[in-house]
């Protein structure tokens, strides 16, 4: 039935797997607010850790997730160790993340049945 739509396209397997890993490392709260930090500028894990009211050692952690996944980046200055966010497309998806979080209808939906 799809196929025979003009532009139907799906996701090969790797990004389709790449993007789950993205949203699933983005599930925690505490990332959400150190990648928002980050996006305003480059910071140390103790100052990450004060502003998403975390334990360094827990900032640190989740830091080294998130690089591994390349939604970060780090820049050794000395015995310090600076973060970003890796690039505009964090920005975009974090951003809208939050737009979809502010427009979500928090009313109770009324019960449907659905047909077998």
């Amino acid at each position: 039935m799809h196929t025979s739509l003009p532009d139907f396209d799906m996701p090969n397997e790797e990004q389709v797997h790449l993007a789950a890993e993205s949203f699933r490392l983005l599930s925690d709260p505490t990332r959400i607010k150190i990648l928002w930090a980050l996006l305003q500028g480059e910071s140390s894990v103790a100052c990450l850790a004060e502003l998403a009211d975390a334990a360094p050692t827990a900032v640190s952690q989740h830091l080294a997730k998130l690089r591994l996944a390349g939604l970060v980046k780090g820049r050794r200055e000395g015995t310090f160790v600076y973060y970003s966010a890796a690039d505009e497309h964090v920005r975009r998806l974090l951003t809208e993340g939050l737009f979809h979080a502010d427009h979500i209808d928090r009313a109770p939906q009324p019960a449907t049945r659905h047909s077998p």
